[in-house]
């Protein structure tokens, strides 16, 4: 809008310093949009938790057998090369694993990774990219009992 006391040239520079800002707007909106529709955190994986067992979130059923990214920090492993881990809500000075899918609990999640990687320190916050598979399965090799897994998982240091 032009007032009284501005010029044209003054408003043409006003104009031309905004634009930067005007085209870099949907570019930010679009990416924020991608980055978050695939984000699962560990408070959205279960619609219900209690005796009768566990119910999944619709946005969890929704991202099954689909790239997802999860937040949390890494469980100290079974052995220091490893190529999973126990992905957990709160930091843990000790592994959680457990006998049986029956005491799975909530906020952790089994994380297999595509290549081995060396533990990171268990209060350090971690970011998790890879496919999420859901339901009981035990691992052949550990007998580890899970009931939400990232495979092929990638891990990144926040």
């Amino acid at each position: 809008m032009l007032s009284l006391h501005q010029t044209p040239g003054a408003v043409l520079r006003r104009a031309f310093l905004l634009l930067p800002l005007v085209a870099v707007a949907p570019v930010v909106q679009a990416s924020d949009a991608i980055s978050f529709d695939n984000l699962l955190t560990f408070d959205s994986l279960y619609k219900s938790v209690g005796v009768l067992g566990m119910v999944y979130s619709d946005q969890a059923k929704a991202l099954k057998s689909k790239t997802v990214r999860m937040r949390g920090f890494m469980a100290p492993p079974l052995k220091p090369e490893s190529k999973f881990f126990v992905l957990t809500r709160e930091p843990v000075a000790v592994c959680p694993f457990c006998a049986s899918d029956a005491q799975w609990p909530v906020d952790i999640v089994v994380i297999y990774l595509r290549d081995t990687l060396a533990p990171v320190n268990f209060s350090r916050r971690i970011e998790v990219t890879g496919t999420l598979e859901m339901g009981s399965w035990t691992d052949p090799q550990s007998g580890f009992v899970s009931q939400v897994r990232v495979v092929e998982a990638k891990v990144s240091k926040l």
